[in-house]
């Protein structure tokens, strides 16, 4: 009775049960009472914290599932096929619930088909090849773990199909990540008279595409790290013991890839010649990112995996999720009309209705991991 108590109220689920119940609720009044009922958004202003950080940012976090998969199932690099499907896990929950907030920003929710059909917008716009990639690889990365669901469920059959389909998947869905990670950064570049000149440059989707690399594999070393302490039941003490090997490994890629977007970024400073801006405030917000965000974390990628360190590595790749989190938003919210007479500050609803939006995935990520064999081993029927 004690024990099961213990389980019931857990930190997590004292904290995130009081925030969702609330979070439903100021979900209500939005639809009920409109948009401008609950958040801090204006006609000027119209995309705030919700397309800032559970859209943009969160999109780059789901980027380690195509990252993994193309390592596992194009490059053949089978050390890391362990953690194939709980990342696979965790970049499905992220589109459905990013993509799912969508509709709490749109002012009239049932206007969501407009992009995908074109009305509006035209079949030539960016917003139109984001909403398509951003559906198809829902439905890429849902065929690649419905094995697993077959699994669950015994459908022995069905599991040989979808098996079957899980390559071809892979690969669909790797190219249309490639599109959309980088689709993201190019709604900006029709914004260049309201985003800060240090963070605008025609540069910004391949920044974003590059980024979204280590940003994904950063979120797969930290919520590989709390997966394997909270249900290390569940993990067999042969991926236990390579789950070193594999973080050592992810910490060398996102050393390189930092490398790489740092020199990228350098090298766009230095041909847009910014140097007079660095000595204001933004300037000062701009090098706080660029030293303390991406060339620190890099050097402790390189440093830790050069020793050995598996607890810097993790505290690199909490640096990085932070620095990701900074870029994302001085690119949509900080640096967005940064010039203008009243600023953009979220409202504390908004970042209730953001923190439902996350908690209700973990709640779910949890759900799905107690169930299905995304952590144990398949049952020996699917192994062969």
């Amino acid at each position: 009775m004690n024990q099961t108590k213990s389980k019931i109220f857990t930190p997590f689920n004292i904290i995130s049960v009081p925030v969702i119940l609330v979070g439903l609720v100021l979900i209500v009044i939005r639809f009920w009472k409109g948009i401008g009922a609950v958040t801090n958004l204006t006609q000027e202003i119209p995309w705030g914290l919700w397309i800032g950080f559970d859209v943009v940012t969160g999109v780059a976090f789901a980027g380690g599932a195509y990252v993994v998969t193309f390592m596992v199932y194009i490059l053949k690099m089978k050390q890391y096929q362990s953690i194939v499907r709980v990342t696979v896990l965790n970049g499905f929950l992220a589109y459905v619930f990013y993509a799912g907030a969508l509709l709490l920003d749109l002012g009239r929710p049932w206007n969501v088909i407009n992009p995908i059909i074109g009305n509006n917008f035209g079949v030539n716009s960016v917003l139109f090849l984001v909403a398509w990639h951003f559906l198809l690889y829902m439905i890429a990365q849902l065929i690649e773990f419905s094995p697993a669901i077959a699994e669950w469920l015994g459908a022995r059959k069905i599991h040989k199909v979808l098996s079957g389909m899980t390559v071809a998947a892979v690969i669909f869905g790797i190219t249309l990540s490639t599109l959309h990670q980088s689709g993201l950064g190019a709604l900006y570049l029709m914004a260049k008279e309201k985003i800060h000149p240090l963070w605008y440059n025609e540069f910004i989707p391949v920044m974003f595409f590059v980024s979204s690399i280590f940003a994904g594999l950063s979120m797969v070393i930290f919520e590989g790290s709390i997966t394997h302490r909270v249900f290390a039941s569940q993990i067999s003490s042969k991926d236990h013991h390579a789950q070193n090997p594999i973080v050592m490994g992810l910490s060398k890629i996102c050393a390189g890839t930092m490398f790489a977007y740092f020199f990228l970024q350098v090298l766009v400073f230095i041909h847009e010649k910014h140097w007079g801006l660095l000595n204001t405030p933004m300037g000062y917000w701009y090098l706080l990112e660029m030293i303390g965000f991406v060339l620190l974390p890099m050097a402790l990628f390189f440093y830790s995996y050069r020793r050995n360190n598996i607890l810097l590595i993790r505290t690199a790749a909490i640096l990085t999720m932070l620095g990701i989190i900074l870029n994302r938003l001085n690119v949509t919210v900080i640096g967005f009309r940064w010039d203008a007479t009243a600023h953009y500050i979220p409202s504390w609803m908004e970042v209730v209705v953001t923190l439902t939006v996350i908690f209700t995935e973990i709640w779910i990520f949890r759900w799905v991991i107690n169930r299905m064999p995304v952590l144990r081993s398949s049952p020996e029927w699917a192994k062969h």
